[in-house]
């Protein structure tokens, strides 16, 4: 089968996860040195949580207090802007919405607005949880704030949402980053090596 029938790679994150951030920035030139495409999957990751039983790194006694060191040494390593968001973490409803929105009009154009939105919370500590800051993320990119405003508002976008979510539960999701490369389940920033090896050698 050629790279090219070949199913896209699966990308599942939060706009609330800091290691989501930074898998942002790396995914797709990963995979499009194999010739395959990213579809990406915001998703929210509290309603995951709920079902696996796990709680957010940052409210963990001494794992937080690592993850925080951690985040600002991958921040430097990758070479992204890092400012620890207040409040954090955040129901991301609005950028995850809007996302949706307009993946359904322009893909790559949403690719570029969650980018924009994950740099703004995690590199600026703007919080993106409010939807006139994320239509003003938008705008930047030349998206009218109101139509931004008006379509995340929309029943069929929350419920795209929503179905999202349900759907990357049953399909075993319980992280951030979550990668599925041809079925096969992939979870954290720091199994990027093993998504890459994947793809080279087509499965072990």
């Amino acid at each position: 089968m050629s790279a090219q029938n070949q199913e896209p790679v699966d990308f599942y994150f939060d706009f609330s996860s800091p290691y989501g951030y930074f898998a942002a920035f790396k995914i797709d030139a990963l995979v499009g040195r194999f010739e395959r495409a990213v579809r990406w999957h915001p998703m929210m990751l509290g309603a995951a949580m709920k079902v696996s039983g796990n709680r957010p790194l940052a409210d963990q006694p001494i794992k937080g207090d690592y993850a925080d060191h951690d985040w600002a040494r991958m921040a430097r390593f990758m070479e992204l802007p890092w400012a620890r968001p207040e409040p954090f973490p955040i129901a991301a409803l609005a950028p995850a919405r809007a996302f949706y929105w307009l993946d359904e009009r322009d893909p790559a154009l949403a690719k570029d607005f969650a980018k924009a939105a994950l740099g703004a919370y995690f590199g600026e500590g703007r919080n993106i949880s409010v939807p006139e800051v994320a239509a003003g993320i938008g705008a930047g990119l030349g998206i009218a704030p109101e139509d931004l405003l008006a379509a995340i508002a929309t029943p069929g976008i929350k419920e795209r949402l929503k179905a999202e979510t349900d759907e990357a539960i049953r399909r075993g999701v319980f992280g951030s980053p979550f990668f599925i490369v041809d079925g096969e389940p992939f979870w954290g920033s720091d199994r990027l090596w093993m998504v890459k090896r994947w793809l080279q050698s087509g499965g072990w």
